[in-house]
């Protein structure tokens, strides 16, 4: 059987480089009268194939993350066709095993089936399922795009759409009382208090807070450098307070790094890069200890903060799409409801005609009474 590499020639690569590459790809030509590929030694199976998907998403220089989102959510529809008896192979797979996985996790507990937590009695977040579907989808177009399967079983499958609900965001007040808990005088508590701040003044995600490095503050220009979903760099700008507390910590309270060339600007006490789940804790810490109620104190939140407080001090929403990251603008204009921005006030100041720069010549109809 005829096999081929993705996207390069065989004579090009030696037999260690193309060997994962043939166990995965089978040629369209083989397509058998029922429109499923021919398969061999079960090489249309999802899992095997997934090992494919892998290779090509590195390659094509998609995130760590992104590929190990999608591998979660294919492992997981792969797991419940083996526990209802369906065929795994990926060219088996229509509209009624993806509808059925749909009514599945519509229908799932939260947690049930967990090695070590205990099922919770509500089900799965709206958001949860749409994450699992839109995940797997991107296997299966990737496979159709790939000529491995046809036709997508997704075409014609719509996802549901997830609840949008309120997130509510911190008050002027409840940063202050966090702020109030933080022991500023100690190296650590300086640098939770500027993560937060941080944070706050940019909106940056907790994991690119986490990724920067010595080397992308740039205090004299007043930004800094983040890598972003899709290892998308950006510049972030400064305001003038965080830029004196980024100094002050860089110079009085930073640690030295413990990890030669990896010079993260936020460190732990012994020089070690901070994660996420590590931020993550720290905040729900100072939560707990202000009794914070009726908000998550958690980094995310301080991003949406961040946002909605942009908008209602009148930045404009490309900018803040910009600022946050965001590949389009749907999520940014969630921000502009969530701020419920004054429409009138804001038309006041940019109203066209009253900005319309007229010559002595031209003039406005003025109204005449009868």
């Amino acid at each position: 059987m005829n096999q081929w590499p993705l996207a390069c020639e065989a004579s090009t690569l030696t037999p260690e480089l193309t060997a994962p590459f043939y166990s995965y790809f089978t040629p369209k030509s083989q397509l058998c009268k029922m429109g499923a590929l021919a398969s061999s030694k079960n090489g249309n199976d999802i899992m095997t194939l997934l090992e494919g998907y892998q290779l090509c998403a590195a390659t094509e220089g998609k995130s760590g993350k992104t590929i190990e989102i999608v591998t979660r959510s294919v492992t997981y529809f792969t797991r419940f066709l083996t526990a209802h008896g369906i065929n795994t192979d990926a060219a088996l797979v229509g509209r009624a095993e993806i509808r059925a996985f749909i009514h599945y996790l519509q229908q799932k507990k939260c947690f049930s089936g967990h090695p070590v937590t205990p099922p919770l009695e509500r089900g799965l977040s709206s958001h949860s399922i749409s994450c699992y579907l839109r995940s797997l989808r991107s296997f299966f177009s990737w496979l159709t795009s790939e000529e491995i399967i046809e036709p997508n079983p997704f075409a014609k499958v719509k996802i549901p759409r997830p609840e949008r609900k309120v997130i509510p965001t911190f008050s002027d007040g409840q940063i202050e009382q966090l702020l109030a808990v933080i022991d500023t005088s100690r190296a650590l508590g300086y640098r939770d208090a500027v993560m937060i701040l941080t944070m706050l003044d940019t909106g940056i995600r907790v994991s690119e807070l986490c990724g920067i490095k010595l080397g992308d503050v740039w205090l004299n220009e007043g930004v800094f450098k983040v890598l972003g979903k899709g290892n998308k760099e950006r510049l972030i700008p400064v305001g003038r307070r965080l830029k004196k507390l980024l100094w002050h910590y860089i110079s009085r309270f930073r640690p030295g790094s413990s990890m030669p060339g990896a010079d993260f600007l936020f460190l732990t006490q012994d020089g070690r890069p901070l994660d996420k789940d590590r931020v993550d804790k720290i905040m729900k810490a100072y939560g707990r200890k202000t009794g914070l109620s009726g908000v998550r104190c958690s980094p995310h939140t301080l991003r949406h903060t961040a946002a909605v407080s942009f908008l209602r001090n009148g930045g404009d929403v490309f900018t803040l799409q910009r600022l946050l990251g965001h590949s389009s603008l749907e999520m940014t204009r969630r921000y502009c409801e969530m701020a419920d921005v004054d429409v009138k006030r804001t038309h006041l100041v940019a109203s066209p005609l009253d900005n319309l720069k007229l010559g002595r010549s031209a003039r406005l109809p003025v109204g005449r009474g009868r």
